[in-house]
């Protein structure tokens, strides 16, 4: 029989310094990519729910000046005035005193005695990344109704 030849000597193998560098490199540019996506996402979702809730603040208060009579809508004045926001929204921890509504009303076609307003509501708050945010929603309020005033002026 002839006698085995030695075994070979299995070397170890592992990464190079340049290959684990790279590895890492690769890898913080994923997270970092990953962590601003995520600020982007939690700002855009930040904007979101304010504007749901300025929304809704703006309908309610909307809502509330359909029930006013003639005579205080009138009394509106055509300069910013700041108005209450109601406590159903101000108890909310979340919303508190973060947002400032104010209203302006003024003659439609300029003349006081047209029998209608447009009665404009601004709302404001500041958002995730601190920037300053307003929306606004204008509704018309006819003395008598909406459609008399369309209805009387032909």
């Amino acid at each position: 029989m002839k006698p085995r030849p030695p075994a070979k000597k299995k070397t170890a193998r592992g990464f190079t310094i340049v290959e684990v560098m790279m590895a890492a490199i690769v890898m913080a540019f994923a997270i970092t990519t990953a962590i601003t996506t995520m600020q982007r996402a939690f700002l855009a979702l930040d904007t979101a729910r304010n504007l749901t809730q300025a929304n809704q603040i703006m309908q309610s208060e909307i809502e509330r000046l359909r029930l006013k009579d003639w005579t205080t809508v009138n009394a509106y004045s055509a300069t910013a005035t700041a108005v209450t926001i109601d406590s159903s929204y101000t108890n909310n921890a979340f919303i508190g005193s973060r947002f400032t509504l104010t209203r302006v009303a003024t003659d439609v076609a300029g003349h006081p005695l047209s029998g209608m307003k447009q009665v404009t509501f601004t709302i404001s708050w500041n958002s995730y990344d601190r920037r300053t945010l307003s929306r606004s929603l204008t509704v018309y309020y006819g003395q008598n109704g909406l459609y008399d005033y369309f209805y009387n002026q032909t």
